[in-house]
């Protein structure tokens, strides 16, 4: 009976997990990642939480506990970087962050020991990298993804750089942070307790504004100034890492420095390029076949194998080879640039730009929308009581193609929604 009661604790917190666009398919082994990271308490308190930051009055509502009571749980939740906690204006809010990019990777961001991270890396790498679902429903639904990759500012053309939008640039979101902070690459810890790690650096992975604050009040990252940051980018850089952040214009969050063969992002870029699960730079590389001596240094650092070599089809030398570019899955990062002592690999814009999401409530809008969850932000019961959370979806979902309004609509299922959506047309 008490397993049973455990496991329906665990099930309403995957519940609760999935109301979110970036969800967490229920699996046994997923139940036992959250009942290493969870008490069986916790995770039915947790499971009552609303979508939307909240306060500790918020919560003491939901669960009918005392405010005092309600604080120490959170601030114990928070001190595990299973909650956020955002100061603002002199109140703290909290918010459960999706299990990625969030509260899986920050387990394993700081070593102190509190659990077994050899066990919880291996249940993570079974969940992740085994079973398959949860890494497909992360990166291959919808249009809009999580994350993005940013240019190598060093292999743009001195005449590209000025088509290069600051939101576009890692350097440039380092320096307009709020705050920030660096921490243990997850992906890389992970797979060293599984023994596959690679030399990369790990001490590496960038966290930014309120999410860094957070992080680093509590011990999971430590903070950095502007000039730290933009040398442990250059490092980053020179060992052919790929700037992996997330997929917004204002206020980003995080930027991974990411390996192809440890990083989750660039495994899920490998496995399932067609369904474009990363956001592209706007940049591709443009291979000059007259200054290609076919050495292949352009086709080992290339994260996501779009480059290969093929025969120059040259008679005099019937043994040279040339890189090709398979266009449709290149992330257009620019290593293969830096790679190349021939210079005969250039940067050069997409023929479309590829379209950013404006900040993260646009983002999740979008995405909730694609994967038919929207009703969970806009029913999410923190939405119901503030004016300005319902304010910042409906003026996201006003701004969106006829299409997109139409899913919306059908979606939200309001008369309401239905008239605003017709008076922008009007």
């Amino acid at each position: 009976m008490a397993h049973h009661v455990a496991k329906t604790a665990y099930a309403a917190l995957t519940d609760r997990l999935n109301r979110f666009p970036q969800g967490a398919p229920p699996s046994e082994m997923l139940y036992r990642i959250l009942s290493l990271l969870f008490s069986e308490k916790e995770a039915e308190l947790v499971s009552q939480l609303p979508i939307r930051p909240f306060t500790a009055e918020k919560a003491a509502r939901i669960w009918k506990r005392p405010l005092s009571e309600t604080r120490l749980i959170l601030e114990r939740l928070a001190d595990r970087a299973l909650l956020l906690d955002m100061e603002s204006g002199g109140t703290t809010r909290y918010v459960l962050p999706p299990p990625m990019a969030g509260f899986f990777e920050f387990t394993l961001m700081r070593t102190t020991g509190e659990i077994d991270q050899k066990v919880l890396s291996e249940l993570f790498y079974e969940y992740m990298n085994v079973e398959e679902d949860f890494i497909k429903s992360l990166f291959t639904e919808g249009e809009t993804q999580i994350g993005r990759v940013f240019v190598n500012e060093k292999a743009l053309p001195v005449d590209r750089t000025l088509h290069v939008l600051d939101y576009e640039r890692a350097s440039e979101v380092i320096r307009t942070a709020k705050y920030r902070a660096v921490g243990v690459c997850y992906c890389r810890h992970k797979m060293h307790h599984m023994d596959r790690a690679c030399s990369a650096p790990m001490d590496i992975c960038m966290t930014f504004n309120n999410c860094a604050d957070s992080l680093e009040r509590h011990g999971f990252a430590r903070k950095v100034d502007v000039s730290e940051c933009l040398d442990l980018l250059d490092q980053a850089c020179e060992n052919n890492l790929v700037q992996f952040g997330e997929n917004v214009r204002e206020g980003v969050s995080f930027i991974c420095n990411c390996c192809s063969c440890c990083c989750e992002a660039m495994i899920a870029a490998r496995r399932f390029g067609m369904l474009n699960p990363v956001h592209t730079t706007n940049f591709l590389p443009e291979f000059h076949e007259e200054q290609c001596n076919g050495c292949g240094h352009c086709v080992q650092v290339c994260p996501v194998e779009a480059v290969a070599l093929v025969s120059a089809n040259d008679p005099r030398h019937p043994k040279k080879k040339k890189a090709v570019l398979r266009e449709e899955i290149c992330l257009g990062c620019g290593l293969c640039v830096r790679s190349c002592s021939k210079d005969a690999v250039t940067l050069v814009p997409r023929k479309e730009r590829v379209i950013t999401p404006v900040d993260s409530t646009h983002r999740v809008v979008m995405m909730a929308i694609e994967r038919g969850k929207l009703q969970h932000l806009i029913f999410d019961n923190q939405a119901l009581t503030s004016h300005r959370a319902m304010a910042a979806i409906l003026g996201v979902i006003l701004k969106l193609p006829p299409v997109k309004q139409a899913i919306a609509s059908r979606q939200f299922k309001s008369r309401y929604l239905e008239a605003l959506i017709q008076k922008t047309r009007n």
